[in-house]
């Protein structure tokens, strides 16, 4: 969905376009079985897709134009999004036939790109959630005439991701792979802004690594690679009980979303799900469209898209169940993960990183653990 229109500048009526490219094409294979069915970015969390916290995020940083870089399951957004107006956004939609990489989708979406080679496009991993000053990484871009600026985080042990190093100046001088001791704690954040330039220059129609080969080689011609440091609120949706922790986060507070509905207290429950008055929900889930929560049953810290039905006496604890799944009297799902359409047996015990899979029926008083 394209609409081209000319965007006059500071000194026409309308103000300056500010364009973004939405990486949401990843298949999400760590997720399985979420989604089976489900894109990654499309799964909810504090009740809405991923991918709308996102939106939201870009939006709020004064950025109206978004091309959503899109691959497995193509198809499940724009029924959702359509052309972004009801989010305030202008929306394109640029399509992978296979699988290009990070590089290659954003080579792909740049030709749907309106802006001049000097204007500074926003880049987003869609599987990030963070609380970083985006307005503020844009700025610092602009005011240090960067070719690239990496919003940079740090995290305890650097062990599990490559590290990027910078001079005194705020100049990234590497990027380095996994090593059993980093020489710095910052990592990737999955956030950058590109002078529009380097993204015409990326080969299209190619498996390309932005990580692996656009970024060093940026570095190896001179580029002006800068590095936004901001060590507020960071996570990787890569894995359900990641999705647990930012949904609830989001329910909380912890980090802030505007796509998130406005609500009080410690969770977020949809209006048209029934919850019976003894039952128990609590720290941070979120209950979906739907939803029948049964007598002296226990949600906690748990997400529970819509159609979800929780039989007397279960306890949900910081776990994803999918749409339409049925947890039987006195089951327990503990620190799981359930797809659409499964059914949790009566005084069944699902725990410990177990995944059941899209329409999967546990036995009654069955025990299943990762």
């Amino acid at each position: 969905m394209i609409c081209m229109h000319n965007e006059k500048g500071s000194h026409g009526n309308l103000p300056i376009m500010t364009e973004a490219i939405l990486l949401v094409g990843g298949q999400g294979t760590r997720l399985r079985p979420l989604t089976e069915k489900t894109p990654k970015p499309m799964l909810p969390i504090a009740g809405v897709p991923i991918t709308a916290h996102q939106l939201a995020k870009a939006r709020d940083a004064g950025i109206t134009r978004i091309i959503l870089a899109t691959s497995y399951l193509a198809d499940v957004f724009e029924p959702y999004f359509a052309d972004g107006s009801a989010f305030g956004l202008e929306l394109v939609y640029a399509i992978e036939d296979v699988p290009l990489g990070t590089g290659g989708a954003i080579a792909n979406a740049g030709q749907f790109l309106l802006s001049d080679a000097d204007a500074p496009i926003t880049v987003f991993n869609g599987d990030i959630l963070s609380g970083h000053d985006l307005s503020g990484q844009i700025l610092q871009h602009k005011n240090t005439d960067a070719d690239l600026t990496l919003y940079l985080t740090e995290v305890d042990d650097a062990r599990a991701y490559g590290c990027v190093p910078t001079d005194e100046e705020g100049r990234v001088i590497a990027f380095l792979e996994k090593m059993p001791d980093p020489i710095t704690n910052r990592i990737n954040a999955g956030c950058y802004v590109f002078r529009r330039s380097i993204i015409s220059s990326i080969p299209l129609n190619q498996v390309v690594s932005v990580e692996r080969e656009t970024f060093p080689q940026l570095l190896s011609t001179g580029a002006n690679v800068r590095a936004f440091i901001d060590t507020s609120y960071w996570i990787d949706l890569g894995t359900s009980q990641a999705l647990v922790t930012g949904s609830r986060d989001l329910v909380l507070g912890n980090v802030e979303s505007s796509a998130v509905t406005p609500h009080t207290g410690s969770v977020l429950i949809n209006s048209k799900a029934a919850v019976h008055s003894s039952a128990l929900i609590s720290e941070g889930s979120s209950i979906g469209a739907g939803c029948v929560i049964d007598s002296n049953s226990i949600v906690i810290g748990s997400v529970l898209l819509d159609g979800v039905q929780v039989g007397e006496g279960a306890e949900i604890i910081n776990s994803y169940l999918g749409k339409h799944v049925r947890v039987g009297a006195r089951a327990q799902v503990i620190d799981a993960a359930v797809g659409d359409d499964a059914i949790i047996g009566v005084g069944s015990r699902v725990e410990s990183g177990a995944k059941v899979n899209s329409g999967e029926q546990v036995a009654d008083g069955a025990h299943v653990s990762a």
